[in-house]
Parts: C-alpha cells; structure tokens; sequence
C-alpha cells in the first residue's frame, strides 16, 4: 500500500468515521454489531482503494454499511440453530474428521462425508462453486481473484458466502447424523 492510499484512508475516516458509526447505530441493536460492521466498512474500503479511486467515497461507505447491515439481518433471520450449539458441534465434526483414529467405523463416515460435500459443492452455481474453491482450498485472496477474474471483490465475497450457505445446509443433516452416532 502506498502513503499516498494510507494517506486517503485516514483521511476517510477522520472524515466520515463518525458520522458513518451513527448511520450503523441507528440500524443495529448493539454497539458491538455496530463497531463490528463498521470495521468490515473500513477493511473492505482499505482493499478497494487499492485497486483504484472511489468516484462518491462517501456514498460508498454508506452503501457498504447498508449491505453489511442487510447482510447481518439476514444471517441472524437464517440462524435456526443457536450460535453456541452449532459452533459447538462444527468443532466436534471438525475434531472427528480429522482425527487421527483410522477404524473402519471413521474411515467410512469421512468418505460419507467428503462424498456428500463435493455432491453439494457440484450444486452449486459455476461462479460460486469457483470462488469457494479458490479462496478456500487454494488460499488465493479476494483481491487476487478478482484480478484473475475481473469480478468485483464485493461481488466474489457475495458469491462465497452464498456457497458457505448452502453447503451448511446441506451438510447440516449429515454432521448431525454423523455427531449422534
């Protein structure tokens, strides 16, 4: 990142910091989903100004703000597990995959398994069945995905987070048949 970019960031948000951190306030319950949302603002905005200049930097922010607070009602309108219970038994499937116990009994549930995740990675939409792959299982960046594609990284984080839905739903029978036994 060059001074010249880190320059304009702060500027940014001496400039719109405050006024962007009532605009979340007034639209989420917490102060914590606020301060949380207004940092994915300001992260998003700090990986954008790299690629090239904002035309309405203002109109910008509030814009992102908008669909981060959309984003957030709709993934707590989505929830139908309790977050403690499900991080819970994410870990306990997590810790059971990878284990390092080889019976027959495990060995044969993770091929259920992966079987049953590639089944629902191949349902997925082309774009977003690419996005999740690269980011997730090559570890290549946003901003490096959008170069290779000439996609927006809005419109790639979008697309990942829709395949993460699905295959949470997907698989979302599975893991709790698979804990059960």
């Amino acid at each position: 990142m060059t001074s010249a970019n880190e320059s304009h960031i702060v500027q940014t948000i001496k400039e719109y910091g405050r006024s962007l951190m009532n605009f979340i306030r007034r639209r989420v319950k917490s102060d914590a989903d606020a301060e949380d949302i207004l940092q994915d603002v300001w992260t998003q905005f700090s990986s954008v100004v790299n690629a090239g200049p904002i035309e309405q930097t203002g109109a910008w922010l509030f814009k992102v703000a908008r669909n981060r607070i959309i984003d957030k009602h709709k993934k707590k309108s989505e929830m139908l597990v309790d977050e403690e219970d499900d991080s819970e038994a994410e870990t306990d499937l997590k810790e059971f995959l990878m284990t390092d116990s080889n019976t027959p009994e495990t060995e044969y549930l993770r091929s259920i398994f992966w079987k049953q995740f590639f089944d629902a990675l191949e349902e997925l939409p082309p774009e977003q069945r690419q996005v999740f792959l690269w980011h997730e299982l090559e570890g290549l960046s946003f901003a490096d995905i959008a170069e290779l594609t000439g996609e927006k990284t809005n419109t790639l984080i979008t697309r990942k987070r829709y395949a993460v839905l699905h295959l949470r739903n997907r698989l979302r029978v599975l893991r709790d048949e698979i804990l059960i036994y």
